[in-house]
């Protein structure tokens, strides 16, 4: 009763102090309480992978999605970290015994741990007085771990163990909201640091080791379960890429870079290392157009950097992480497989070194910064792609020189293009979209110039109006847009009988609502000889002088416009399928 009382006690003060400052893990397992309210006092709800032993204090995203990493998830009740259950009642309404770090160790069920620090002549230590933290192994932890490298270990046990041991305690006492995000702690072997992470999502991780059992609070410290058995770290991801074989590509992009040396300096880095298969597998121009610009070699090796350590147990869903690049590329997980940008592409997770992590990755990523103008235009921009080579145009776009390409998508090709018109999408220099301002005007490899319009909800040149924003490259600028043409020929051939055509050529800024050649379909032999009498003069001044509406898309006098903003040097046209007629006249 004593120890029951003392338990209690204890639990109490300590969870007095965890109120004033509660983490990230602290408030999922508090939610997960929540959760199970139902089932009892202090039970939590886990979600366990279905087919694994994982189990996790979810994210309302994970929760309410009822999976983790793409795959299935079940509901569990468990009690929550420091509680029991007690035969006959509901929940889990009693404190667990508190006791030394070695008893603990038995109560989280972390047995191997507990009897290796008894082979070890560790049990003695961690019975007695002092304040210690211990990242325990659990059972199946040790089960994952090499068994040669098992073997060694308990053939050993009074040195290599022992400090194996060691190495999972740091000399006091840190619960989960003492372990900030990025921070180290010295471990009991030798000094060496544990590198902590604690992640917005709850999860805790020690090099990488995921905390699966927190807080379990003893007399004399407090004891973590983590879900692998972590070895010592002493190298910078810059000696990882140096020595190992198998990166000996990337390691020469990084000295071409000039950025090896960033990759050895204290810091907070994830890097997707693409293997010397990976790079094998770039067309062998692409490569040496990289190596011969630094520029772009920088790009290439930032977008494979991340400014932060992203550990693969702490991704449980897809993730957008901004890159050293400064584009974006997400880090998500497909059961134990992590993903970037959707693809199953990491060969090997978690190399953990003394300023990161490194994951292995058997594709090149390649950012737009790093890519030739022509590579940038996507297939829905396929036609307008083909049609510049077929025509010479793309090989006449020189490498060292900048342009900006004005890339239709291919439903905008409805006719036949000329190569002039091509010409025309082609801007002389690199121009990203906010340096774009209303009234400029922008010379193209044709030699024209296209004018800008700047309104509250888009950007347009010329008819054309942006539809997503730019694709910067290394000195090319793609600007996606869409384009539509139309011919009224009837209305055109009334305009030269009535002698207007050279009204519409002086400068202005004109507006020509112009019916299609649909329009005149019903009129009369009589309706067209009226209409290229005087009075045109007035159903022409009609045109140019109505109503116009945009409530369910462009309208002029209740009639839809069914193709608008056909631009011209000296104004614009908006094709109507209707014939407008002055007010009065049927």
């Amino acid at each position: 009763m004593k120890l029951l009382f003392a338990a209690a006690f204890a639990l109490f003060v300590l969870s007095a102090f965890d109120q004033a400052e509660s983490s990230a893990y602290d408030k999922i397992v508090a939610h997960s309480r929540i959760r199970a309210k139902k089932e009892g006092p202090n039970v939590c709800a886990l979600q366990q992978v279905v087919g694994t032993k994982k189990k996790y204090f979810s994210t309302c995203r994970n929760w309410y999605q009822r999976a983790i990493c793409g795959k299935k998830a079940i509901v569990l009740y468990e009690c929550c970290p420091g509680y029991m259950k007690l035969e006959g009642m509901h929940g889990c309404p009693a404190v667990a015994p508190i006791d030394n770090v070695y008893g603990t160790l038995g109560l989280v069920k972390a047995t191997t741990t507990q009897d290796y620090s008894a082979l070890s002549k560790l049990r003695e230590e961690i019975e007695g007085a002092g304040s210690y933290t211990f990242f325990a192994p659990s059972n199946d932890a040790w089960d994952l771990l090499d068994p040669e490298i098992r073997s060694a270990l308990v053939s050993n046990v009074n040195i290599e163990l022992y400090n194996a041991l060691h190495y999972h305690m740091v000399n006091k006492r840190l619960l989960t909201k003492d372990l900030k995000n990025g921070m180290t702690a010295t471990s009991m072997y030798n000094d060496l640091d544990l590198l902590i992470n604690h992640y917005s999502n709850g999860v805790v991780t020690v090099n990488c080791a995921r905390i699966i059992h927190g807080n379990q609070v003893a007399t004399n410290g407090v004891v973590h379960v983590i879900d692998r058995v972590i070895t010592a770290v002493g190298n910078t991801i810059q000696d990882v890429i140096e020595v190992d074989d198998d990166l000996s590509t990337l390691s020469t992009v990084a000295i071409a870079s000039g950025l090896i040396e960033k990759l050895g300096q204290p810091g907070q880095f994830t890097l997707f290392a693409p293997t010397n298969d990976a790079f094998d597998k770039l067309d062998r121009e692409v490569l040496d157009r990289l190596m011969e610009d630094k520029n772009s070699l920088q790009a290439l090796f930032n977008y494979h950097l991340l400014n932060s350590v992203q550990c693969s147990e702490a991704i449980m869903a897809g993730t957008s992480y901004e890159t050293l690049e400064g584009s974006n590329i997400e880090i998500g997980c497909d059961g134990d497989s992590l993903t970037v940008n959707g693809i199953k592409m990491v060969l090997k997770k978690d190399i953990v070194t003394t300023n990161g992590v490194i994951h292995l990755i058997d594709q090149v990523l390649m950012p737009d910064s790093a890519k030739q103008v022509m590579e940038l235009v996507g297939q829905s921009q396929g036609t307008f792609s083909d049609m510049l080579t077929e025509l010479g145009l793309s090989a006449a776009m020189r490498p060292q020189v900048e342009y900006t390409l004005l890339a239709p998508l291919n439903i905008a090709f409805n006719g036949d293009f000329l190569k002039i018109i091509l010409e025309n999408h082609i801007l002389k220099n690199k121009i990203v979209l906010s340096q774009l301002y209303n009234g400029q005007r922008l010379e193209t490899l044709a030699g024209k110039f296209l004018r800008v319009f700047v309104y509250r909800t888009a950007v347009c040149i010329e008819n054309a109006c942006l539809i997503r924003g730019s694709k910067e490259g290394n000195r090319f600028l793609v600007l996606v847009l869409t384009v539509s043409f139309h011919c009224c020929r009837i209305f055109l051939s009334l305009m030269e009988t009535a002698g207007l055509t050279d009204l519409l050529k002086q400068e202005g800024d004109f507006t020509v609502f112009a019916p299609t050649d649909e329009a005149f379909a019903g009129l009369s032999d009589r309706d067209l000889s009226l209409l290229k009498s005087e009075s045109f003069h007035t159903s022409f001044s009609r045109h140019t002088t109505s109503r116009i509406t945009a409530n369910e898309g462009m309208q002029v006098n209740t009639v839809k416009v069914p193709d608008s903003d056909l631009m011209a040097t000296n104004g614009v046209i908006h094709v109507v399928r209707t014939l407008l007629y002055p007010e009065g006249e049927d």
